[in-house]
Parts: structure tokens; C-alpha cells; sequence
């Protein structure tokens, strides 16, 4: 990461506004079940259980308001780069073995999604900023490895 806004793909911002629309769902069922007033009568019981869904609630409100601020300064940043791996890249490696594989360098893993490769996992942070032609140094759990950028953006 840059340190700046960070673009996004159009497949990741597909899959925030998707989130977004899930938890405004989510948190309206919550809000529902919430008492109008926090003087009614109740054992311990029913204090724990509202206390427990104020707690999600909060927990809701956080998340969408972190991707309220990610869509925002996606938008800021404008669209991925193409001239060098970043965030929402679509990138083609070969591996020392021979084997090719394409990856989309994410910003976390939120799907379980196979082509996604974050840029907190070893192969993801080595690939930010590289070109087609370059080739990268990481550390995986069996040691160090290597694979060179064949291609971005497909």
C-alpha cells in the first residue's frame, strides 16, 4: 500500500457494495429488536440480550462505516494502475516449478476467493510495484521463493 487513497477493482467494489447492502439488512433486523426505551422492566436475561445486540449493533455501524470510508477513498484514487502491480490488479507469475497461475492482489480476503491474493500475504506484498518482466523474492512457510510477473491486468 501507498500510504495514499487506494484504488479498487470493479470486482472489489462489487463485492463491498454487496457487503454494505448485507449489513444496512442485517443491522436493520438488529435495530428492530432493540426496546424504545431503557427503563422497561426486565430480569438480567433480557439486559444481557439487549446489551449483547447494542454490542452488534456497534459492531455493524463499524463495519459500515469503515466501507463507507474505503469506497470513498477508492473513488478519491481513482482506477487501478495498470503500468505495475497495486491493489485491484489482475497479475499472471510463473512459479520457479513452471507453473503459471492468475491472481487479483486484493486488500483482504473477505470472500473465500482462490484467484485473490492479499497484500499482507507474502506473494501479494512482494508483487506491489513490479512489471511484467520482474521478478520476486518471498517467504513462504517452506522457505524462500521466487516467481516472475508475466503478465498484468489479465
Amino acid at each position: 500500500m501507498t500510504g495514499g487513497p487506494e484504488p479498487i477493482s470493479a470486482h472489489a467494489r462489487k463485492g463491498l457494495e454487496r457487503e454494505l447492502a448485507d449489513l444496512r439488512t442485517e443491522r436493520e433486523a438488529v435495530a428492530v429488536t432493540l426496546r424504545d426505551g431503557g427503563d422497561q422492566p426486565g430480569d438480567h436475561a433480557d439486559q444481557a440480550d439487549e446489551l449483547e445486540r447494542v454490542t452488534e449493533l456497534n459492531r455493524l455501524d463499524l463495519r459500515i462505516d469503515e466501507i463507507h470510508g474505503r469506497l470513498a477513498e477508492a473513488a478519491t484514487a481513482g482506477a487501478p494502475r495498470t503500468d505495475a502491480v497495486g491493489v485491484g490488479t489482475t497479475v499472471t507469475v510463473r512459479f520457479e516449478d513452471g507453473t503459471r497461475t492468475t491472481v487479483r492482489i486484493g486488500e483482504d480476503a473477505v470472500v473465500l476467493d482462490g484467484t485473490v491474493v492479499t497484500v499482507d500475504s507474502p506473494l501479494g506484498g512482494a508483487l506491489l510495484g513490479h512489471r511484467a518482466g520482474d521478478t520476486v523474492s518471498y517467504l513462504t512457510p517452506e522457505g524462500p521463493a521466487t516467481a516472475v510477473v508475466l503478465s498484468l491486468g489479465g
